[in-house]
């Protein structure tokens, strides 16, 4: 067996240059010898691919893993973004979603028009599903941004941004859902859901869950802010990785 490695053993990563075994991986930091031993050990596959812990660590570890190439200006450009993105998350979650705040926001100027584009989408499936469409599309298209990131780019930071906006759209709409129970909100008509259509209205009649519309308003509130926080989370470790990739480099130049 060679005692030089070109791919990590246990993560995966391509290494920039061969590396001997006494060397650490620069992503996960196993030493290769110590991981030598697994290769052979005989292999027990396990008929419940849910119980594998190795498999289950190698898939979050896709998650986590930079981008192959990066230079400087390109990392450092999205450490900014990310702490501008930070201090713009702990602004748009203290808006009070009982009175609508964020309708006053930047982000919601964006959210709107994806919002209505969203039920001219869904249209053709029917009155429901035309009203459950804006609220479902505003949530839907940065969703599937995080995903093309991912499978076309291979970029997790982008994806946790897109996780971001997606959290930010669901944050947008707890006002509108809490509103439903005695609607004040002025809509664009110009007036509120007692003068013309109201989604949430209409959408929590459908499951006879008016009564409840404040809960759950404020539920989407915390999930929008829990989902924010687990996007920030990602969004920081794969930069944290791609900075010990780009020090690798640096070094080995």
């Amino acid at each position: 067996m060679s005692d030089i490695y070109t791919d990590c053993p246990k993560c995966g990563y391509k290494l920039p240059q061969p590396l001997p075994s006494n060397a650490a991986c620069p992503v996960c930091g196993i030493y290769f010898f110590k991981w030598q031993p697994l290769t052979d050990v005989p292999v027990i596959y396990d008929t419940d691919p849910g119980t594998s812990t190795r498999s289950w660590h190698k898939r979050t570890q896709d998650f986590l893993t930079p981008k192959e190439q990066m230079d400087q200006l390109s990392f450092y450009g999205r450490c900014l973004l990310l702490v501008f993105l930070a201090w713009w998350s702990w602004r748009l979650f203290a808006y009070d979603y009982r009175s609508g705040e964020i309708n006053g926001s930047f982000m919601h100027n964006i959210l709107l028009p994806i919002h209505e584009a969203g039920h001219v989408l869904f249209m053709p499936f029917g009155q429901w599903f035309t009203i459950l469409g804006g609220s479902l599309f505003q949530l839907a298209l940065p969703g599937g941004i995080a995903i093309a990131f991912i499978w076309k780019n291979r970029d997790n930071f982008g994806a946790a941004i897109g996780l971001w906006w997606m959290s930010v759209s669901l944050i947008d709409l707890a006002p509108y859902i809490y509103d439903a129970l005695r609607p004040q909100l002025v809509l664009l008509g110009g007036g509120t859901g007692e003068d013309g259509p109201h989604d949430w209205i209409y959408l929590l009649d459908s499951f006879s869950q008016r009564p409840n519309a404040q809960l759950w308003g404020a539920l989407a509130h915390t999930l929008g802010g829990l989902v924010m926080l687990a996007a920030l989370s990602w969004a920081s470790t794969v930069l944290w990785r791609q900075r010990l990739k780009l020090s690798n480099s640096l070094s080995a130049d």
